[in-house]
C-alpha cells in the first residue's frame, strides 16, 4: 500500500507539474455528413462497441484525427435523455482522467457525440481476454486515474457529480495507458443543499448484489 501511494503521489506531482492534470475545452464544428465520410456509412468495420443505448464507431475527420463517434439509438426510450445528460455533464467539466467531448451532431433525428479516441480501448477487454496483459505497476495506476476522475466528479467541480455506472467497460485507456472516465448517459447533479438524489438506471448496471434494482438511492454524505 505504501509503494502504491507514493506511485500515485509521484504520478500526480509529475502530471500536474508539467500541465496535464486539467485541459481547456475546444470547440470543434463536424457536420453530419463528415461523421458519415469519417466512419464510412458507420460501417461495422469501424464498431468499437455497443450499449443499451447506441453504438461507438471509431473515425477519422476531415483534419486527420482520430476520433470515437457514439451515436445514440434514438428508438429507444431514454436516448434523448441520455443525450442531453451526457452534453450537460461533460459541458464544463475538465479533468485528464475523464474522457473529453470533442464536439456533438445533433438534429430531431440523430443525435451523435465526438470523443476523443483511445487506443488501448476499455479497462473490461484488458482484464477480461487472454490475448491482454497488465502488469502490478499498470493496474495500480489504473486505479490511481480512476480515484482521482471520481474525487474531481464529487469535490471539485461546483456541484458534485454522481456517475452511476461505473465499470470496467467505462473505463478506456489511451496509448500511454491513462486511464479516462467515459459514459455519463446516467450520471446525476446534486445540487447545492441536495443530501439525496434519485435517478433510475438507463444503461446497463454495474457492481450490484443479485435481485432486482430499477431504482438507485444516493446519500453522498454517506
Amino acid at each position: 500500500m505504501a509503494s502504491a501511494h507514493a506511485i500515485g503521489r509521484y504520478r500526480r506531482k509529475h502530471l500536474v507539474e508539467n500541465g496535464a492534470d486539467f485541459t481547456p475545452g475546444t470547440t470543434l464544428r463536424v457536420s453530419y455528413y463528415e461523421l458519415l465520410q469519417a466512419t464510412e456509412g458507420y460501417s461495422d468495420s469501424y464498431l468499437l462497441g455497443t450499449g443499451s443505448l447506441g453504438s461507438v464507431y471509431k473515425g477519422t475527420l476531415n483534419n486527420g484525427r482520430d476520433v470515437a463517434v457514439k451515436v445514440f439509438n434514438l428508438q429507444q426510450q431514454n436516448a434523448f435523455k441520455s443525450f442531453d445528460v451526457e452534453c450537460e455533464v461533460l459541458r464544463n467539466l475538465r479533468h485528464r482522467n475523464l474522457c473529453k467531448v470533442i464536439s456533438t451532431c445533433s438534429n430531431p433525428n440523430f443525435k451523435a457525440l465526438v470523443l476523443e479516441y483511445m487506443s488501448n480501448g476499455s479497462l473490461e477487454k484488458w482484464l477480461y481476454s487472454d490475448d491482454y496483459v497488465l502488469d502490478i505497476l499498470q493496474r495500480i495506476n489504473i486505479m490511481i486515474d480512476v480515484a482521482y476522475a471520481l474525487e474531481y466528479l464529487h469535490y471539485s467541480y461546483s456541484m458534485p457529480v454522481v456517475h452511476c455506472d461505473l465499470k470496467p467497460s467505462n473505463v478506456l485507456l489511451d496509448e500511454d495507458f491513462v486511464a479516462h472516465l467515459s459514459d455519463f448517459g446516467t450520471a446525476k447533479l446534486l445540487c447545492e443543499g441536495e443530501n439525496n438524489a434519485y435517478t433510475a438506471t438507463l444503461g446497463t448496471l454495474g457492481y450490484i448484489t443479485s435481485g432486482k434494482a430499477p431504482i438507485f438511492y444516493f446519500n453522498p454524505f454517506s
